[in-house]
């Protein structure tokens, strides 16, 4: 596929890593970046099954020959941004680091992806999502039961790691495509998940959150804004949060707003959860799509990953799209005049070395 979107052109360096590195190459991917992926010596993988690796070619290269060395400078010489996302000194100890590429490339963005952080008394300590979203008080936010329920790894790894790292070396591509002058971009998990949480710090500022799980606003404490079972088995969810939504609920489900509990405080919920609970579980699922879907009472049915694909209106979007027999999603967001796609399935670790260099007039 030929490459196309908003960042056509713009030359990515990703060395190899787990997780939120290759899931921020896959979108800038996406938005036609060629972006090379330096692959270990003998490993393998590849194909399309290998969602977070599409879209961009791989080159093998060997850190410990002065060859395979002397490529990968080259490479960084030629490339706008470059993503690692190893324990903090391991670029350096490979003669890598940041001064070192500044030396190859000085309006470089260099782009780093850890958990914890370049510095702190954390930062060589190994760790995965869900601890640092602990640390955040993200996950201590989460759940309505005595034990906070991780939200799989989106908030730490995909939301507060590389959505924060694509956003960082984006915005110093834009300075230094001005200046000329590149930058370390030191995108942390803990930075990124507590940023997440700005609608949170607010709300607590205000005196409208507290600390005790599943007894506020948006965390399945208030009966307007939670999930419902139904009674096949099904859920559903619900959130009017505005007087005019709510009160276009309470008519759907037939229910006289003066017989709810006088106000929407904490101390009045549970009361009326209980209420509305059972009347969800008096229709399945399907059966309150006929009747809510659409409307403004701020509704959807609570899907899983293999029915979302399939609902009207994802399916007319296009919001998934599939490559070589693999659904998955499509690039987001979209443009309406330079639209991104979905470049390849991933490539075999090491399959494009002469491509890559002659695309790049690197040495080898």
């Amino acid at each position: 596929m030929k490459a196309q979107g908003p960042l056509k052109g713009v030359k990515v360096l990703e060395f190899v890593g787990l997780g939120p590195a290759p899931f921020c190459a896959m979108m800038l991917a996406d938005m036609g970046a060629d972006v090379v992926r330096i692959d270990r010596p003998g490993a393998h993988g590849g194909g399309a099954s290998e969602v977070l690796a599409r879209g961009r070619r791989s080159i093998s290269l060997n850190m410990k020959d002065e060859g395979d060395l002397a490529i990968c400078r080259d490479l960084i010489s030629k490339a706008e941004i470059l993503i690692e996302g190893f324990r903090p000194g391991v670029m350096e100890r490979l003669g890598l680091g940041p001064d070192a590429a500044f030396g190859l490339n000085p309006a470089l963005v260099y782009g780093r992806m850890t958990g914890w952080g370049q510095t702190g008394p954390l930062a060589q300590a190994a760790g995965h999502d869900i601890n640092y979203i602990s640390l955040t008080g993200a996950l201590g936010a989460i759940g309505t039961t005595q034990t906070p329920v991780p939200p799989l790894n989106l908030v730490g790894d995909f939301g507060g790691g590389a959505m924060y790292l694509a956003f960082g070396v984006l915005a110093g591509l834009l300075h230094a495509r001005a200046t000329g002058e590149g930058q370390v971009v030191d995108a942390a998990i803990v930075d990124g998940a507590t940023s997440l949480m700005a609608s949170q710090h607010q709300l607590a500022a205000m005196g409208l959150w507290n600390t005790r799980r599943g007894e506020n606003l948006l965390d399945g404490g208030a009966h307007f804004y939670g999930v419902y079972a139904c009674a096949d088995g099904g859920h559903v969810s619900i959130g009017p949060l505005e007087p005019q939504f709510y009160a276009q609920l309470m008519d759907k489900l037939g229910i006289d707003p003066a017989s709810m509990p006088p106000s929407w405080t904490s101390e009045d919920w549970a009361a009326a959860k209980a209420r509305l609970a059972a009347i969800f579980l008096g229709k399945t699922r399907d059966e309150w799509c006929a009747l809510l879907e659409g409307s403004d009472v701020c509704f959807a049915p609570v899907l899983n990953y293999e029915e979302s694909p399939d609902h009207p209106h994802m399916a007319q979007r296009g919001v998934y799209v599939e490559i070589d027999g693999v659904r998955q999603a499509a690039p987001a967001p979209r443009f309406s005049r330079t639209p991104g796609a979905v470049q390849g399935a991933a490539s075999k670790p090491g399959a494009d070395r002469d491509a890559i260099l002659a695309d790049w007039n690197a040495s080898g």
